[in-house]
């Protein structure tokens, strides 16, 4: 297979389309983040990346906590818009029709549409050039309630993910497989095995 080089890019996609909400429950804001991830399992730590010239980037330096909201199909109004404008000017929970509630454990909100609630509290912060990377600890996870199963199990699959892939977005298509399905053994087929 050909390939053309280019010169470095960010061209690792998709990515998750997350709403990051910060600031406090009496003045919310909301901004827009596909470059998160998750960097540790235990402790459960994330991130996201901020432009230093962003409004939320100052919220977030200030009070060191963020919520990373999950979006949906549903959302995608919202965490479009909420990526091309700033609060530092606009009230974009009530611009974008959505609804701050009180976080679980941190003082700022979250975003009641969302399925899925990060909640995290920064350790570090990295200069990187461009972006300012916010190193978090996710101190609880709020889910909603109809994604779980009768065993507590999460199907976050119910909810229609939102991703984001070089300027567009998709919504989380068929499942193709689960974790180690390429070394696990095939189930029998239900024929009658062979005498030997």
């Amino acid at each position: 297979m050909s390939k053309v080089v280019w010169k470095p890019g960010t061209l690792l996609s998709p990515l998750p389309a997350v709403l990051v909400s910060c600031g406090t429950m009496e003045k919310p804001n909301v901004l827009t983040i596909a470059w998160t991830g998750i960097v540790n399992s235990d402790p459960a730590m994330t991130y996201i990346s901020v432009r230093k010239e962003r409004f939320s980037h100052s919220l977030i330096e200030q009070s060191g906590e963020f919520v990373i909201n999950l979006t949906t199909a549903a959302l995608i109004r919202a965490t479009d818009l909420c990526g091309v404008k700033s609060g530092r000017d606009t009230d974009k929970f009530a611009l974008a029709r959505l609804t701050p509630e009180p976080a679980s454990v941190l003082s700022c909100p979250m975003i009641a549409e969302s399925p899925l609630s990060l909640e995290c509290r920064v350790t570090q912060v990295l200069p990187l050039g461009s972006h300012d990377m916010f190193l978090a600890k996710i101190e609880a996870v709020d889910v909603e309630e109809s994604l779980l199963d009768e065993k507590g199990k999460l199907h976050l699959s119910r909810c229609g993910l939102l991703a984001y892939s070089h300027g567009e977005y998709f919504a989380q298509g068929r499942r193709l497989g689960s974790f180690g399905c390429s070394v696990r053994k095939k189930p029998d087929s239900g024929r009658p095995k062979k005498k030997r």
